[in-house]
């Protein structure tokens, strides 16, 4: 994966209204969505067009798990790890993925497509087992229906 150029990053910081540091957030969630990641060589920008220290941009970055600054796949996997999941085979769907994917918890395939990302609870006791793929959610799941939502995704 290619990182983004300096021109795409401006792209999409032109269309945010200039020193304003209430819009750091929100540029970075533009840059996000855009790119599936924050590039570290977006702050220079950013804090030129906001006003904000790179110092200062770099905190709010790190500090929201919301943002990363590595190149994540087209499709997030979040299989929950909750209490419910965990009863119902959580461990069993997670090493599944795992091993369908060819990947570990927080890491993200060779082709960029998938990236799998354990969470501690979803929400969805009522689906349990259960995971995300990206805003989606899957419930009751088993080899059979881990395998199809994956396929979905291609």
């Amino acid at each position: 994966m290619k990182p983004p150029t300096a021109s795409q990053i401006k792209g999409v910081i032109n269309g945010f209204a200039h020193n304003s540091a209430s819009l750091v957030i929100p540029i970075l969630q533009a840059i996000q969505e855009k790119f599936g990641y924050v590039p570290p060589e977006s702050l220079k920008a950013i804090s030129r067009h906001t006003g904000v220290g790179r110092n200062k941009i770099y905190g709010i970055l790190t500090f929201y798990a919301q943002f990363t600054t590595i190149p994540r796949g087209k499709y997030i996997v979040k299989p929950c790890r909750g209490t419910a999941c965990h009863v119902r085979g959580a461990n069993n769907v997670i090493n599944h993925i795992k091993s369908k994917l060819n990947i570990e918890d927080g890491q993200t395939t060779p082709d960029y497509k998938f990236s799998l990302e354990t969470v501690a609870c979803l929400g969805t006791c009522f689906l349990a087992p259960a995971m995300m793929v990206n805003q989606d959610y899957y419930g009751n799941l088993d080899e059979k229906r881990i395998d199809e939502a994956l396929k979905e995704c291609t």
